[in-house]
């Protein structure tokens, strides 16, 4: 006897149909599970069994094979138990012969024959849509979510009310209605007092979505001032939210009955993180942090501390958006395009900048902090400002503008960029070509200041790019604290 259900594997963010077949025959009663499943799709065996004990279903007192095909495409996790044990009694003819056509099914079972939600129902619900497959049995808390992916899911909370509904005995109740998932309100940019220059400087690198190094003395806000940057970035558009909240539901960090994901992800990783855990990895590659950040921010906090091979390698996605990851078990390709923002003090000890502290670095000891940081990687950053310490005055101060209003200007200055490059006048293409002449400014750092002069034209609602706006985007490259004499 023999039948066939199927499901999807998930190979980085790609998902992969696979054919899951239940053999049985004549025999000394066992249970195999074949095709390169790892450790956690193995203990299948033991949750499906007592699934369907739990169920009040027949176990089957049989050879019991299940085959996961292809087999050279490796199956990791639980979500392979629910496809598992309907085969198994599609096989025992305890559902009706081909009631499991036109279906795909996904999630793991509990002891007792509940369903629990499983990472990655929307790329699976993807998959299963573009193989042709009409509905998707789930568990009920993911039913929202595979609804986004445009195929119709079947929630179930229960193996029993699965095996209902394939018996015609029983309508699943709809998917309650996912919505836009609530997520808290980052930080209002009001609570900053003082760094006028900062706060400008963040709102352009909003505008613009260019990276930014903020370096100055211990203390002054430079943490404070990057965890409010998402609050003046616009929300995202359908494809950019579909995009976040695929990946998010791939690392199994979408909440229950969760709909798209509208506000840009923020992602602050301690500076103990590993390559892997930064760009993606793993024997199975996997989403990293630099990925979880796609269309957000990705902040590095106090970013010497980083071992260098860390940085650099992020250096790629910087430049291309992406991230190619090649492992033994196989090859994925993360979208990564992220606004990085990098804060760090001036020397080890702090005290470089700062007029009420004395540094107490020796040259040595300087030279080895800049090195930490290779000029690759500092010129990938389009904005580069050393911060002051603020006045007793600045912080008595009243609130200053909130986020939402910074948020409006972000928005109207992205609207006149998304119609094209403005044009650059005469004059201040002259000033650009002396800039590139009498500063240390490569190719690329060309480039990023003629886009950040672009992005400050646009916050000035002007109809082309001026000297003044050009100056700007200058004053904002490396300071000279930063770089080795």
């Amino acid at each position: 006897m023999l039948a066939r259900t199927v499901t999807h594997a998930l190979v980085g963010l790609d998902p992969r149909r696979v054919e899951v077949e239940a053999h049985l025959q004549r025999g000394v009663p066992a249970f195999a599970i074949v095709g390169l499943a790892d450790r956690a799709c193995q203990e299948a065996k033991e949750r499906v069994r007592s699934g369907i004990a739990s169920a009040e279903l027949e176990w089957p007192v049989r050879r019991i094979t299940v085959n996961l095909a292809p087999a050279d495409v490796r199956k990791e996790g639980p979500g392979f138990d629910l496809p598992i044990a309907l085969a198994v009694l599609a096989a025992s003819r305890q559902l009706p012969p081909g009631a499991l056509a036109g279906h795909a099914a996904v999630g793991e079972l509990a002891l007792d024959g509940r369903l629990r939600p499983v990472a990655g129902a929307l790329v699976a619900a993807e998959g299963a849509r573009r193989h042709g497959s009409r509905r998707l049995v789930c568990a009920a808390e993911s039913g929202a979510e595979v609804a986004l992916a445009g195929i119709e899911p079947v929630p179930v909370r229960h193996l029993v009310e699965a095996v209902q509904y394939f018996r015609g005995e029983r309508d699943p109740p709809p998917p309650e209605p996912g919505g836009e998932t609530v997520e808290p309100s980052p930080p209002d940019l009001a609570e900053v007092r003082g760094q006028e220059r900062a706060r400008r400087v963040l709102e352009i690198a909003a505008a613009g979505s260019h990276n930014l190094l903020l370096a100055g003395p211990p203390g002054i806000g430079k943490t404070m001032l990057a965890r409010r940057l998402p609050g003046i970035l616009p929300r995202l558009e359908d494809a950019a939210a579909l995009e976040v909240t695929r990946i998010h539901s791939v690392a199994g960090l979408l909440p229950p009955r969760a709909g798209l994901l509208r506000t840009p992800p923020f992602r602050a990783p301690h500076h103990t993180a590993s390559t892997a855990a930064l760009v993606g990895g793993g024997s199975a590659p996997r989403p990293g942090e630099a990925t979880l950040a796609h269309r957000g921010v990705l902040l590095l906090d106090e970013l010497p501390e980083f071992p260098r091979p860390v940085l650099e390698a992020l250096r790629q996605p910087l430049e291309d958006g992406a991230i190619a990851v090649a492992r033994v078990g196989g090859r994925a390709l993360f979208p990564a395009r992220f606004q990085l923002i990098g804060t760090m003090n001036l020397c080890p000890c702090g005290g470089r900048g700062d007029p009420a502290a004395e540094c107490r670095c020796t040259p040595l000891r300087l030279d080895r902090y800049r090195d930490r940081l290779s000029w690759a990687l500092l010129d990938r950053f389009d904005l580069v400002v050393a911060l002051p310490r603020p006045r007793a005055a600045e912080l008595a101060a009243p609130p200053g503008e909130p986020s939402a209003e910074v948020r409006s200007r972000v928005v109207a200055a992205r609207e006149t960029l998304a119609r094209g490059p403005l044009r650059v006048s005469s004059a201040a293409g002259d000033l650009l070509g002396r800039a590139v002449e009498r500063l240390p400014l490569s190719a690329r750092g060309r480039a990023r200041v003629a886009r950040v002069a672009g992005t400050i034209a646009a916050l000035a609602a002007a109809e082309q790019i001026a000297p003044e706006h050009v100056a700007e985007a200058l004053s904002y490259r490396s300071p000279s604290e930063l770089s080795n004499p």
